[in-house]
Formats: C-alpha cells, structure tokens, sequence
C-alpha cells in the first residue's frame, strides 16, 4: 500500500485564515473563481513533499497579512504508518517538524515526492536555459539525497570562485584550490544529471509519441565541458573540465565569473531534428513539457518504487482538449492527484465521478 496524504490544514497562511481538507486517495479537484487561493493550497502541499516551493517564498511572505505566524499541516497513512508534517512560520522563520520533531526542510523530501505543472512551466523549452537546469535539478533533489547535497555545494564553489574572481589581481593561489573543488563537485553532478535526464528521455519518448505519433522526440545535454554522454567516466569528466577551466581563465579573469561548468550547461529538446526553442510551434512546446511531466512520474515509480503525487495547477484552460485528455488518462491510474481549476468542464464526466471536488468557497462534494 502507497503511502497517501490524507489530510492539508493551514492556518493564517497567506490569504487563508483557516483552511482543512480531507484528501482523496485518487483525484482531488480543487475548484473556484480566479484569485481565491487555489495555487496557495497546491504551494502547501508542496512545501511539505519538497521542503520547497515553487514560488522560493521566504517564511514571512506565507504569513498573512496582520498575523504574526502560519502554520500548515499535512497528514500521510500507508505502510502501516501515519506521519505528520508540518511548517511554522514566525518572525521570519521557517521551521519544519516531522511527527511533532524539529526537521530541516530535507526532512520534507522522501516520503511522498511531488511533482507540480502549472502555467509557468508551459513555456519552459523557449525559456532560459536555467529553467531546464532547475527542471532537471528541482526532480533530482527529491529523489536522490546525493543528488541534494551536490546541487547545493556545487552553487557554493561557484559562488566563492565568482569572488575571487572579481579581486584584483586574481589570487591564483587560492582561485586554484577552488578550481579543483569546481571540477571534484561540477563532474559528480554531471554524472548525476545525466543519468538521471536519460531515464527521463527514455519515459518521454514513449510519452511523447502517445501524445504526437507522428513525430520523433529528441532530448539532449550540452555541457560547456565539452561533449559527454550518460557513457562518459567521472574521471574522463573531469579531465575534460580542467582542460575547458584552461581554455577560459583569460576569459573568466575579464568577466570575473565562472563561464565553464553544470551551471551554464544547456538542455536541448528537439523534434524530427529541429531544435525545438527555434521551431516548435505553441501546441508542440506544451506537449513536450505534459511529455516531461509525465516521464518526471514514470522516472520516480521506477526509482521509489511509487508514484510520487501530482500537483496540476491550473493547466487544464491551458491545454487543449487532446492533451487534457492525455494527462487525465495519465492520472486515472495509482497516481494521486490534486487538480485546481475554474471550470469543471475541462473534465470528463468519469472524472468528476470519481475525483473529490472542492470548492474553495466552501461547498464541497
């Protein structure tokens, strides 16, 4: 048996005074006019799966406004077990709690990953790099400890070679200690990052085609290290790394910043062999983000060994009627799920039949 969340309270959090929902094992429709909280309740789930949002708010942006602290709770049976998580907020605060036991955020992740879709990815292909670098990155922490813990010191080494980097002159002795751990750290996330993004290819193509059967996926990595592949040893990395350092530091030294690393790689996607950033029409671009978010799914349940919960916020106006199809079939299975929308017309009669629906103003079903 899956472990499930159950039950989502919060209180005095962002435009909710008090707010509780009993949860269903299958689909959950939030449902209500534009502006009433919707996305706020998906953000709270998500805080308590991920540790993080997608919003990156700081603890008193969750308090509302004229309160002093907030606090959300969310409930998980399964596996012959309950688990509590919880967040407080207060005098600029974040505190996380498993079980009534203080926590770091960390302590969210692992037990019920989520995944979240809504508006703001749908643009993700033609976007900065760095929103498919997050993408990739963003998945990778909540499955994977490792994973984590190499994406947040990987950020710091680029941060302490940045400054000194901008001293004059550059002190070389210390820039080369820095380099190394640049090299040491940046390879093993490269490692990571593309093993993980080729388990991810191999569940989008499929997912793609059932979406477009017409056309043929491509997904790619570049590196500004040079050309690697998921076969690419962590040695021939980082060798090939040093050598893209070498290349650089002149430029580096003139920019006073690191040019070279995971930190300014680029996800590439393609269809029939044209990069699609250049020519992917809108309805393409959105299939191959709904392709993404799925394999995301898929990928977890192969490495948990569960379907981590889906978070749909406001992506059903969004999409057309083929691809709300796809993603309603998609979910219509072991995945549970937690839908926001204005309008239940995006949905089929045999999903509202089965999901929970919700409405924020207070009537439920």
């Amino acid at each position: 048996m899956n472990v499930l969340a159950r039950t989502l309270s919060v209180h005095n959090y962002r435009s909710f005074k008090e707010f509780d929902v009993e949860l269903d094992p299958d689909i959950t429709i939030l449902i209500g006019r534009n502006a009433v909280g919707k996305t706020n309740l998906i953000e709270s789930v998500q805080l308590l799966t991920a540790g993080q949002s997608f919003r990156r708010p700081t603890a008193s942006q969750l308090v509302r406004n004229g309160e002093g602290t907030c606090r959300i709770d969310l409930s998980f049976t399964g596996e012959g077990r309950r688990v509590e998580h919880a967040l407080v907020c207060s005098e600029g605060k974040k505190s996380f709690f498993s079980n009534g036991k203080r926590t770091s955020a960390a302590g969210m992740r692992g037990l019920v990953p989520s995944i979240l879709f809504c508006p703001d990815h749908l643009d993700m292909i033609k976007r900065a790099a760095s929103h498919r670098r997050a993408a990739l990155d963003d998945f990778g922490i909540q499955l994977n400890d490792r994973y984590a813990h190499l994406v947040s010191s990987y950020a710091r080494v680029v941060e302490q070679r940045n400054s000194l980097l901008k001293e004059y002159p550059v002190p070389t002795d210390l820039l080369g200690a820095w380099d190394e751990a640049l090299v040491q750290t940046g390879a093993a996330l490269l490692s990571h990052r593309l093993s993980l993004l080729e388990r991810i290819r191999l569940r989008m193509v499929d997912a793609y085609r059932a979406i477009a059967p017409t056309e043929a996926l491509g997904l790619s990595y570049q590196s500004t290290v040079g050309e690697i592949d998921k076969s690419t040893s962590r040695a021939e990395i980082e060798e090939l790394f040093r050598g893209a350092l070498s290349r650089a530091a002149e430029d580096e030294r003139r920019r006073g910043i690191t040019v070279v690393g995971p930190h300014r790689d680029e996800i590439s996607f393609s269809i029939d062999g044209r990069e699609a950033r250049d020519f992917a029409s809108q309805g393409q671009q959105r299939s191959l983000v709904l392709a993404w978010k799925i394999a995301e799914a898929e990928v977890a349940s192969d490495i948990l060994g569960r379907y981590p919960m889906l978070l749909l916020d406001d992506v059903m106006s969004e999409l057309d009627a083929r691809r709300r199809e796809a993603i309603t079939g998609f979910v219509q299975g072991e995945i549970q799920t937690i839908i926001t929308t204005t309008n239940l017309g995006y949905f089929s009669n045999d999903v509202i039949d089965r999901a929970k629906v919700v409405h924020i103003d207070g009537e439920k079903k």
